[in-house]
């Protein structure tokens, strides 16, 4: 672990609340949406497959532009790039605010993931910077984490108000005053920060890693839904995993690299990167699909079905702020595994839920979900913050970047194409409905209740009730293969972080 002997930034609490302000910008918009969706859905009519690139696309284009930033910030300043990612924010949250069309909000929702991975890194290569005593970074950190997963937490609540009083585009208006008001205030207090001996650009290489990633993103994507022996899927994976090889080569053939890939022969460095990405997985992939079941089984207005996970987005932020004290106590090693584990443990009421308004059984489990996961989410930050010199804080930073918006995008994409895999299967021919109504029913959820609206109650109900049963059934295997994950992962870093106490 590295030890700073640099004194600390005299005004370096104020600049953690600036940060944190510009992060809550961007993690809001990773979440926003979840309850957005079925008015989205009503209102731009797109197939199921365009509903998920709506919410997807967004951490699917941070995450491979996410190294690029960390060296473009350590090259031209941090604090130039997390400015002009900001006012490219504010424009593309314009843009998706008036699309006329669900390819429109693609575009858009891309757009503001190339502006949300030039924010990111700076924030937490920042701190890195001016926050030089571990005690105090440790709780920075933890306050950092805190809003991001908190700001997770409040997009759909922020999202639910919005859309039951305004309309769906208000989820990207508001982030406009909000950037207006921010980015003064961040050119006049932020230090700026660069590194001493920043690596060469290295164009090649950076293409390589947005192929790379993007191609193992759309592989895993497509084929859980159409099988992982699709050609197209094939050779996406094929082509994204020989990139990252390539990639990889180069940097370790290179006299100044990139990206120092020899962090990840840093046994911690590699299981605290992990534990990022599969803790994101579960907390945004559940949550996504928790806030379909509130509003399209239970039929919850959007601001009421945010209420609901209210408890999520308060534990997140307790955990966040407690987490210096349980790490202290319990060390890395039993903070990250144990906070796996009790991510794992609070999933499982969640087996039992089906038609009927069951939140007693919803409620105790968020608050378990987003304290468990908030804790060890602050410990592997610190492993990937404390690992490094200042000097490659923004790669560090990029990798865990990454990791957050590969284990978002992952959630989305791989649990929702599980579920759409059962969702669909369990939905067969009904009486009364046409070949093309059951098509049509098959594509999701939200199209099944649209064609029961144009139905007289007779045949509308059992396509209804076999819609929602069909619904539950996906949403019960998502969630029983995050449990799974989480659980083997949190074996694997119990043993791999062997030797880490309560001090390390």
């Amino acid at each position: 672990m590295m030890v700073d002997t640099a004194p600390s930034h005299p005004r370096r609490w104020a600049i953690l609340w600036v940060i944190c302000a510009s992060l809550m910008v961007v993690v809001i918009d990773v979440t926003v949406l979840h309850v957005a969706a079925p008015a989205i859905s009503e209102d731009l009519d797109p197939t199921a497959l365009q509903l998920l690139w709506i919410i997807d696309v967004y951490p699917l284009v941070a995450a491979p532009l996410l190294i690029a930033s960390g060296v473009i910030g350590d090259r031209l300043g941090r604090k130039r790039l997390l400015i002009a990612g900001m006012a490219l924010f504010g424009l593309a949250s314009l843009a998706a605010t008036f699309a006329p069309t669900a390819e429109a909000l693609i575009a858009a929702r891309a757009l503001l993931g190339v502006g949300g991975a030039m924010i990111m890194p700076p924030t937490m290569s920042i701190i890195r910077d001016v926050f030089r005593d571990r005690e105090e970074r440790v709780r920075a950190v933890g306050i950092w984490s805190a809003v991001s997963a908190g700001g997770a937490a409040v997009g759909p609540l922020v999202g639910g108000f919005l859309v039951e009083h305004l309309w769906w585009g208000a989820v990207f208006l508001i982030n406009v005053p909000i950037v207006l008001a921010i980015m003064p205030v961040a050119v006049r207090l932020l230090p700026e920060s660069r590194a001493l001996k920043p690596p060469p650009w290295d164009g090649l290489a950076v293409a390589s890693t947005v192929v790379g990633i993007l191609g193992l993103a759309f592989g895993f994507k497509e084929g859980a839904r159409y099988g992982f022996i699709d050609p197209k899927v094939l050779v996406s994976l094929l082509a994204g995993i020989g990139c990252l090889i390539w990639f990889t080569r180069r940097q370790l053939a290179a006299p100044e690299p990139l990206l120092n890939v020899r962090l990840f022969a840093r046994r911690e460095f590699s299981v605290a990167v992990c534990c990022v990405l599969l803790s994101m997985f579960g907390l945004v992939g559940i949550e996504f699909f928790g806030a379909q079941y509130l509003q399209l089984v239970l039929g919850l207005e959007p601001f009421d079905a945010a209420l609901r996970l209210l408890p999520l987005m308060l534990s997140t932020l307790a955990g966040g702020l407690l987490a210096a004290r349980v790490l202290g106590r319990l060390g890395t090693r039993w903070t990250i595994s144990l906070g796996l584990a009790g991510t794992g443990v609070g999933l499982v009421p969640m087996l039992a839920l089906g038609l009927g308004d069951e939140y007693i059984l919803l409620w105790p489990s968020f608050l378990v979900i987003g304290f468990s996961l908030e804790v060890a989410l602050v410990a592997a930050n610190d492993v990937i913050i404390s690992s490094v010199p200042a000097d490659e804080a923004g790669q560090a930073a990029a990798i865990e970047e990454t990791a957050y918006e590969l284990g978002g995008g992952f959630g989305v994409a791989v649990l929702g194409s599980i579920l759409a895999i059962v969702y669909t299967a369990r939905i067969g021919s009904l009486e009364g409905i046409s070949g093309t109504g059951i098509a049509n029913a098959q594509e999701s959820l939200a199209r099944a209740l649209e064609v029961a609206g144009r139905m007289s109650s007779q045949v509308a109900e059992p396509l209804i009730e076999t819609a929602k049963l069909a619904f539950m059934s996906g949403y019960h295997t998502a969630i029983a293969v995050s449990i799974a994950l989480l659980a083997v992962s949190a074996l694997i870093s119990g043993f791999a972080l062997q030797g880490r106490g309560a001090n390390g």
